[in-house]
């Protein structure tokens, strides 16, 4: 595992020529998949990284994990049978940057992702890209009617601090419903 860092400011400013290699293997249990990375996430090199991002602290409380990992220990999440991608590899400082296109063509190199991966589960963490890139305008979070091949499709929210929608225990809840549907397929 590396050190974890804090990147400078100067780092941060030239990780848009950046982007963050997945963490996955075949027929994982479930694959999630953010939108794109962040800047932090980017100059850091690991998903998720940017202090405030909830997604590993509901992984640990939806069960995922037996500890808060860091970003930095994101490869153990493989021997657990986990895995993390994203729908678009382009770094930006938000997602709001990236245009409806970018987020269908992300859309379809997934699903030839997963098709060639075959993850039990692909969980796409937020609503809105997942609507965009599945064209599915109407989806809910949870377990969608649609798969990819064999692949369950389903929508968590996005994790970031910023997403005042959900709180902590919101996404513990919603995680742990993907977990326990996890555990039974």
């Amino acid at each position: 595992m590396t050190k974890p860092w804090k990147p400078t400011k100067e780092q941060l400013l030239a990780a848009t020529e950046k982007t963050v290699e997945d963490v996955i293997a075949p027929n994982l249990r479930v694959l999630f998949c953010g939108i794109n990375p962040g800047l932090y996430t980017a100059a850091v090199g690991h998903h998720f990284a940017r202090p405030g991002n909830r997604f590993w602290p509901a992984l640990h409380a939806g069960g995922f994990t037996d500890r808060v990992l860091s970003p930095f220990a994101e490869h153990e999440l493989l021997e657990r049978g986990y895995g993390i991608t994203n729908v678009v590899a382009r770094t930006t400082n938000s997602a709001d940057q990236l245009s409806r296109d970018e987020i269908v063509a992300g859309g379809e190199q997934l699903r030839a992702k997963v098709l060639r991966y075959r993850p039990r589960v692909l969980a796409v963490l937020g609503l809105g890209a997942y609507r965009t890139a599945f064209n599915q305008p109407k989806a809910s979070v949870g377990r969608q009617e649609e798969t990819t091949g064999d692949t369950v499709l389903w929508v968590l929210p996005n994790p970031s601090g910023l997403n005042a929608n959900y709180q902590a225990a919101d996404l513990a809840r919603l995680f742990r419903e993907l977990k326990e549907f996890s555990d039974r397929c």
